[in-house]
Protein backbone atom coordinates (compact mmCIF):
# COMPACT_ATOMS: atom_id res chain seq x y z
CA UNK A 1 0.00 0.00 0.00
CA UNK A 2 1.51 3.29 -1.22
CA UNK A 3 2.16 5.78 2.28
CA UNK A 4 1.76 9.38 2.23
CA UNK A 5 3.40 9.76 5.06
CA UNK A 6 7.04 11.15 4.99
CA UNK A 7 6.74 10.79 1.13
CA UNK A 8 7.53 13.77 -1.15
CA UNK A 9 4.15 14.55 -3.17
CA UNK A 10 4.28 16.66 -6.44
CA UNK A 11 1.04 17.96 -7.29
CA UNK A 12 0.33 20.32 -10.85
CA UNK A 13 -2.07 22.37 -10.81
CA UNK A 14 -1.93 22.44 -6.69
CA UNK A 15 -2.37 26.21 -6.02
CA UNK A 16 -6.69 26.17 -6.17
CA UNK A 17 -9.83 23.82 -6.30
CA UNK A 18 -9.18 19.86 -6.19
CA UNK A 19 -5.08 20.57 -6.25
CA UNK A 20 -5.12 22.55 -3.38
CA UNK A 21 -7.47 20.21 -1.85
CA UNK A 22 -5.71 17.28 -2.27
CA UNK A 23 -2.16 19.29 -0.64
CA UNK A 24 -4.18 19.86 2.26
CA UNK A 25 -5.06 16.23 2.46
CA UNK A 26 -1.09 15.20 2.11
CA UNK A 27 -0.08 17.58 4.58
CA UNK A 28 -2.47 16.19 7.37
CA UNK A 29 -1.46 12.81 6.14
CA UNK A 30 1.73 13.94 7.36
CA UNK A 31 3.62 14.16 3.87
CA UNK A 32 7.27 15.17 4.11
CA UNK A 33 7.55 17.20 1.50
CA UNK A 34 4.49 19.01 -0.79
CA UNK A 35 5.40 20.10 -3.98
CA UNK A 36 3.40 22.47 -6.00
CA UNK A 37 3.07 22.86 -9.22
CA UNK A 38 0.96 25.73 -10.90
CA UNK A 39 0.51 28.87 -13.89
CA UNK A 40 -0.66 31.17 -11.25
CA UNK A 41 1.85 32.82 -9.58
CA UNK A 42 -0.28 34.11 -6.53
CA UNK A 43 -2.49 31.79 -6.27
CA UNK A 44 0.32 29.82 -5.77
CA UNK A 45 2.26 31.92 -3.13
CA UNK A 46 -0.69 32.45 -1.34
CA UNK A 47 -1.99 28.41 -1.46
CA UNK A 48 2.13 27.74 -0.01
CA UNK A 49 1.95 30.16 2.39
CA UNK A 50 -1.29 28.82 4.34
CA UNK A 51 -0.10 24.87 3.89
CA UNK A 52 2.95 26.02 5.45
CA UNK A 53 1.49 26.92 8.28
CA UNK A 54 0.79 23.41 9.15
CA UNK A 55 4.80 22.48 9.51
CA UNK A 56 4.91 20.28 5.94
CA UNK A 57 7.95 21.28 3.85
CA UNK A 58 6.02 23.32 0.88
CA UNK A 59 8.11 23.88 -2.43
CA UNK A 60 6.44 25.73 -5.54
CA UNK A 61 7.70 26.79 -8.38
CA UNK A 62 5.06 28.32 -11.63
CA UNK A 63 4.89 26.18 -14.45
CA UNK A 64 3.08 26.06 -17.44
CA UNK A 65 2.30 22.55 -18.05
CA UNK A 66 1.65 23.06 -21.81
CA UNK A 67 5.36 24.28 -22.32
CA UNK A 68 7.07 21.04 -22.11
CA UNK A 69 10.55 22.94 -21.94
CA UNK A 70 9.31 24.53 -18.75
CA UNK A 71 8.59 21.10 -17.16
CA UNK A 72 11.71 19.49 -17.76
CA UNK A 73 13.18 22.28 -16.43
CA UNK A 74 11.01 22.48 -13.42
CA UNK A 75 11.58 18.42 -13.22
CA UNK A 76 15.13 18.32 -13.52
CA UNK A 77 15.59 20.83 -10.84
CA UNK A 78 13.62 19.01 -8.55
CA UNK A 79 15.40 15.66 -9.02
CA UNK A 80 18.83 17.44 -8.29
CA UNK A 81 17.98 16.91 -4.89
CA UNK A 82 14.98 14.71 -4.22
CA UNK A 83 12.85 11.89 -5.58
CA UNK A 84 9.16 12.14 -5.63
CA UNK A 85 7.49 9.47 -4.45
CA UNK A 86 3.67 10.83 -5.27
CA UNK A 87 2.98 12.68 -8.28
CA UNK A 88 -0.52 13.61 -9.19
CA UNK A 89 -1.29 15.27 -12.57
CA UNK A 90 -4.58 17.47 -11.91
CA UNK A 91 -4.20 20.62 -13.95
CA UNK A 92 -6.69 20.74 -16.17
CA UNK A 93 -8.70 23.17 -18.02
CA UNK A 94 -12.11 23.16 -20.32
CA UNK A 95 -13.51 25.36 -22.51
CA UNK A 96 -17.28 24.70 -22.64
CA UNK A 97 -18.77 25.67 -25.52
CA UNK A 98 -20.16 24.21 -29.38
CA UNK A 99 -16.90 23.29 -31.31
CA UNK A 100 -17.56 25.89 -34.14
CA UNK A 101 -17.08 29.13 -31.14
CA UNK A 102 -13.93 27.47 -29.85
CA UNK A 103 -10.65 29.05 -31.50
CA UNK A 104 -7.76 27.44 -32.36
CA UNK A 105 -6.04 28.56 -29.27
CA UNK A 106 -8.50 27.09 -27.05
CA UNK A 107 -8.04 23.46 -28.98
CA UNK A 108 -4.23 23.87 -28.32
CA UNK A 109 -4.27 24.92 -24.90
CA UNK A 110 -7.36 22.09 -23.72
CA UNK A 111 -4.91 19.49 -25.30
CA UNK A 112 -1.56 20.56 -24.41
CA UNK A 113 -2.95 20.73 -20.39
CA UNK A 114 -5.16 18.03 -19.80
CA UNK A 115 -2.96 15.60 -22.50
CA UNK A 116 0.37 16.85 -23.08
CA UNK A 117 0.87 18.26 -20.17
CA UNK A 118 0.42 14.47 -18.12
CA UNK A 119 2.07 12.94 -20.46
CA UNK A 120 5.14 15.40 -20.65
CA UNK A 121 5.04 15.74 -16.57
CA UNK A 122 4.96 11.97 -16.36
CA UNK A 123 7.45 11.25 -18.74
CA UNK A 124 10.00 13.58 -16.56
CA UNK A 125 9.53 11.99 -13.22
CA UNK A 126 8.83 8.06 -14.69
CA UNK A 127 12.65 7.05 -14.94
CA UNK A 128 13.22 7.88 -11.05
CA UNK A 129 9.86 6.51 -9.81
CA UNK A 130 10.87 3.26 -11.72
CA UNK A 131 14.19 3.30 -10.42
CA UNK A 132 13.00 4.19 -6.47
CA UNK A 133 9.28 3.29 -6.67
CA UNK A 134 6.20 5.54 -6.68
CA UNK A 135 2.72 6.51 -7.22
CA UNK A 136 1.70 8.48 -10.36
CA UNK A 137 -2.42 9.70 -9.94
CA UNK A 138 -3.75 11.20 -13.28
CA UNK A 139 -6.63 13.10 -12.81
CA UNK A 140 -8.97 12.22 -15.90
CA UNK A 141 -13.10 12.50 -16.32
CA UNK A 142 -16.12 10.60 -16.56
CA UNK A 143 -16.59 12.30 -19.79
CA UNK A 144 -13.94 9.91 -21.01
CA UNK A 145 -16.11 7.23 -21.64
CA UNK A 146 -18.68 9.03 -23.48
CA UNK A 147 -19.54 11.70 -25.61
CA UNK A 148 -20.97 15.34 -24.59
CA UNK A 149 -21.83 18.08 -26.60
CA UNK A 150 -20.26 21.41 -25.83
CA UNK A 151 -17.27 19.32 -24.44
CA UNK A 152 -16.04 17.99 -27.64
CA UNK A 153 -12.50 19.50 -26.89
CA UNK A 154 -12.46 18.57 -23.16
CA UNK A 155 -14.31 15.26 -23.55
CA UNK A 156 -11.39 14.11 -26.22
CA UNK A 157 -8.78 15.30 -23.85
CA UNK A 158 -9.95 13.57 -21.41
CA UNK A 159 -10.42 10.24 -23.44
CA UNK A 160 -6.77 10.67 -24.31
CA UNK A 161 -5.97 11.28 -20.60
CA UNK A 162 -7.99 7.84 -19.24
CA UNK A 163 -6.22 6.03 -22.82
CA UNK A 164 -2.62 7.13 -21.80
CA UNK A 165 -3.07 6.43 -17.55
CA UNK A 166 -4.30 3.02 -18.51
CA UNK A 167 -1.47 2.22 -21.00
CA UNK A 168 1.13 3.19 -18.56
CA UNK A 169 -0.22 1.44 -15.92
CA UNK A 170 -0.12 -2.09 -18.05
CA UNK A 171 3.78 -1.68 -19.24
CA UNK A 172 4.66 -0.64 -15.67
CA UNK A 173 2.48 -3.43 -14.19
CA UNK A 174 5.68 -5.65 -13.91
CA UNK A 175 7.76 -2.99 -11.79
CA UNK A 176 8.06 -3.85 -8.24
CA UNK A 177 6.56 -0.39 -6.03
CA UNK A 178 5.57 1.57 -8.75
CA UNK A 179 1.87 2.49 -9.34
CA UNK A 180 -0.89 3.87 -11.13
CA UNK A 181 -3.85 5.42 -10.02
CA UNK A 182 -6.53 7.18 -12.95
CA UNK A 183 -9.55 8.92 -10.94
CA UNK A 184 -12.34 9.32 -13.17
CA UNK A 185 -15.29 11.90 -11.82
CA UNK A 186 -18.38 13.13 -12.38
CA UNK A 187 -18.93 16.92 -11.98
CA UNK A 188 -17.38 18.19 -9.14
CA UNK A 189 -18.23 21.34 -7.16
CA UNK A 190 -14.80 23.54 -7.42
CA UNK A 191 -15.79 26.18 -9.59
CA UNK A 192 -14.45 24.68 -12.72
CA UNK A 193 -18.16 23.67 -14.16
CA UNK A 194 -20.21 26.37 -12.59
CA UNK A 195 -23.67 26.18 -14.11
CA UNK A 196 -23.59 22.85 -15.23
CA UNK A 197 -26.62 20.66 -15.14
CA UNK A 198 -26.43 17.52 -13.14
CA UNK A 199 -27.66 14.46 -15.16
CA UNK A 200 -30.11 12.33 -12.72
CA UNK A 201 -28.95 10.15 -10.89
CA UNK A 202 -25.42 11.67 -10.85
CA UNK A 203 -24.89 14.45 -8.52
CA UNK A 204 -21.96 16.89 -8.55
CA UNK A 205 -19.61 15.87 -6.16
CA UNK A 206 -18.78 17.66 -3.31
CA UNK A 207 -14.84 18.44 -3.39
CA UNK A 208 -13.95 17.55 0.17
CA UNK A 209 -16.12 14.24 -0.49
CA UNK A 210 -13.93 13.72 -4.27
CA UNK A 211 -10.58 14.75 -2.52
CA UNK A 212 -11.19 12.09 0.32
CA UNK A 213 -12.02 9.63 -2.41
CA UNK A 214 -8.79 9.89 -4.02
CA UNK A 215 -6.58 9.68 -1.10
CA UNK A 216 -8.45 6.65 -0.15
CA UNK A 217 -7.26 5.51 -3.53
CA UNK A 218 -3.62 6.44 -3.26
CA UNK A 219 -3.35 4.32 -0.33
CA UNK A 220 -5.09 1.45 -1.65
CA UNK A 221 -3.20 1.20 -4.76
CA UNK A 222 -6.66 1.59 -6.87
CA UNK A 223 -6.14 1.42 -10.02
CA UNK A 224 -9.24 3.14 -11.28
CA UNK A 225 -11.53 5.51 -9.36
CA UNK A 226 -14.89 6.34 -10.66
CA UNK A 227 -16.98 8.51 -8.83
CA UNK A 228 -20.19 9.01 -8.14
CA UNK A 229 -20.32 4.74 -7.90
CA UNK A 230 -22.84 4.64 -11.08
CA UNK A 231 -20.14 5.83 -13.18
CA UNK A 232 -18.46 2.66 -12.72
CA UNK A 233 -21.84 1.63 -15.31
CA UNK A 234 -21.22 4.45 -18.08
CA UNK A 235 -18.73 2.41 -19.87
CA UNK A 236 -20.52 -0.95 -19.86
CA UNK A 237 -23.46 0.79 -21.49
CA UNK A 238 -22.00 2.71 -23.60
CA UNK A 239 -20.37 -0.40 -24.77
CA UNK A 240 -23.53 -2.64 -24.73
CA UNK A 241 -26.50 -0.66 -25.69
CA UNK A 242 -27.14 0.74 -29.71
CA UNK A 243 -25.95 3.92 -29.89
CA UNK A 244 -29.22 5.61 -30.75
CA UNK A 245 -30.77 3.65 -27.36
CA UNK A 246 -27.64 5.03 -25.18
CA UNK A 247 -28.61 8.04 -26.77
CA UNK A 248 -32.07 8.17 -26.06
CA UNK A 249 -31.82 7.10 -22.52
CA UNK A 250 -28.59 8.60 -21.10
CA UNK A 251 -28.37 11.07 -23.11
CA UNK A 252 -31.51 12.70 -23.61
CA UNK A 253 -34.04 11.43 -20.15
CA UNK A 254 -30.67 11.19 -18.04
CA UNK A 255 -29.75 14.54 -19.27
CA UNK A 256 -26.35 13.92 -19.77
CA UNK A 257 -26.04 15.56 -23.13
CA UNK A 258 -27.78 18.90 -22.05
CA UNK A 259 -25.44 19.31 -18.97
CA UNK A 260 -23.31 22.00 -20.66
CA UNK A 261 -25.99 24.10 -21.81
CA UNK A 262 -26.48 26.73 -18.79
CA UNK A 263 -22.42 26.12 -17.92
CA UNK A 264 -20.70 28.74 -17.13
CA UNK A 265 -17.22 27.98 -15.86
CA UNK A 266 -14.47 30.13 -13.67
CA UNK A 267 -14.96 34.00 -13.89
CA UNK A 268 -18.02 33.74 -16.67
CA UNK A 269 -21.27 35.73 -15.67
Amino acid sequence: MTQIAKKTVLITGGAQGLGRLLAERCVQHGAAKVILWDINEETLRETAQALGEQGTAIECAQVDVQDSTQIAAAAAKVLETQAVDILINNAGIVVGKPLAEHSHYDIDQTIGVNVLGVMHTTRAFLPAIQEHGGHIVNIASASGYLPLPNLTIYAASKWACLGFSESLRVELRDIPDVHITTVCPSYINTGMFDGVTAPIATPILDPDYATDKIIGAILSNKAILRMPRIVNLVPLCYTLLPQRLFDLVCGRWLGIYRAMDLFKGHGKK
